[in-house]
């Protein structure tokens, strides 16, 4: 979203969201009790705790799987990502949401306390990437270090423009080396750029890279392969929320929910094909099996060790960039979810 306008529009719906849903998120549930964010986590939710999740497509597996009705203490809104996750945050509509690794670095830069209390990643990240750089008709360029003298489309506070950073440090290069073109990276933005040469070089990701393709590619279209993880993918919630006891034994069932869910989509890709992507988001079967095959499979590490390393990285590159003062990447994460989530998704096993 861009413009006074629209954010107008969007906190006039989440001010109705929360009349709706009757739900402050400012507000404790039950007795009003704190709970500190290093106490063991609840697991009895009282009966008039409610949290509002946007995580639309973690919403569809468990309605597929079954398990939706099982969980009547969360409120789904129908949102996700930085921009508008963020948003929802700010104005009180929101306990939790799912995005990839740059909306919580700058939600604590911005002076938003969140932590994150669940992650995903995929196991074969470098060949199953989730984007790919798009490059524009006529354009010549075939590897990183050719993004000299390029424009790109750039999203700052995006996974998208993260990835830009990333993989211009890759090459040797800075942004001084190239012009930056912000545009936001929703919906079909950056192919159109591309397509109308006025971008020279985009992060596009999903079906946008077989359409974009097949599409362009008898005009010279192509795509370049960055050889970066990009996998990451989390939810995290606000750290009033997880002060609430009844909120926090929600969310407590919610990720272990969510980590079936993460399971059950990988075991059951005719179903997920054909329930999500054809029915809910208007693609093609052979849409949704290039996705699914794309993916590959999804993993939730039982230490974040690794995981710490990686996003401190990223928020070195951010911080240097943006002038910001690095942040410890451990503190951006809640561990106490960790055993929730792995002992969820690991309960049943994989086929």
């Amino acid at each position: 979203m861009t413009g006074s306008t629209s954010r107008r529009s969007f906190l006039g719906l989440a001010a109705g969201a929360l009349a709706l849903s009757g739900c402050a998120i400012g507000q404790q549930s039950g007795t009003g009790a704190t709970l500190a964010l290093d106490a063991p986590l609840p697991d009895q939710v009282p009966d008039d705790t409610k949290i509002i999740i946007g995580d639309p497509s973690t919403q569809k597996a468990l309605q597929l799987s079954g398990e939706l009705d099982e969980l009547p203490f969360i409120e789904w809104a129908n949102l996700s990502g930085g921009p508008q996750t963020t948003e929802a945050f700010r104005a009180g509509a929101l306990d939790a949401g799912s995005v990839a690794e740059i909306p919580p670095i700058h939600a604590r830069w911005t002076g938003l306390e969140v932590k994150i209390i669940a992650s995903r990643f995929r196991v074969d990240p470098l060949h199953h990437p989730v984007y790919e750089f798009g490059v524009a008709p006529g354009t010549a360029a075939a590897t990183l270090e050719e993004f000299r003298g390029k424009k790109i489309a750039f999203s700052p506070g995006q996974a998208q423009g993260a990835l830009v950073l990333k993989a211009l440090r890759k090459a040797g290069l800075t942004k001084a080396d190239v012009q930056l073109i912000e545009l936001p990276s929703t919906g079909d933005v950056y192919a159109n750029a591309l397509a109308a040469r006025q971008v020279d070089i985009a992060p596009i990701g999903g079906v946008q890279i077989k359409r974009y393709l097949g599409k362009y590619a008898a005009e010279g279209a192509a795509t370049i392969q960055h050889g970066l993880r990009d996998d990451p993918g989390h939810v995290y919630a606000l750290e009033s929320s997880l002060a609430d006891p009844g909120k926090a034994a929600a969310l407590r069932q919610f990720v272990a929910a969510w980590a079936r869910a993460v399971r059950w989509v990988d075991e059951h890709p005719d179903q997920w094909i054909e329930g999500y992507y054809v029915a809910d988001q208007g693609l093609s079967a052979a849409d949704g099996r290039w996705l699914v095959e794309r993916t590959g499979k999804l993993e939730i590490p039982d230490d974040l060790t690794d995981v710490y390393v990686r996003h401190q990285e990223t928020i070195d590159l951010l911080a240097a960039e943006t002038g910001n003062d690095p942040i410890k990447a451990e503190d951006l994460y809640d561990p106490r979810f960790v055993p929730v989530a792995t002992e969820a998704f690991a309960a049943e096993g994989r086929s």
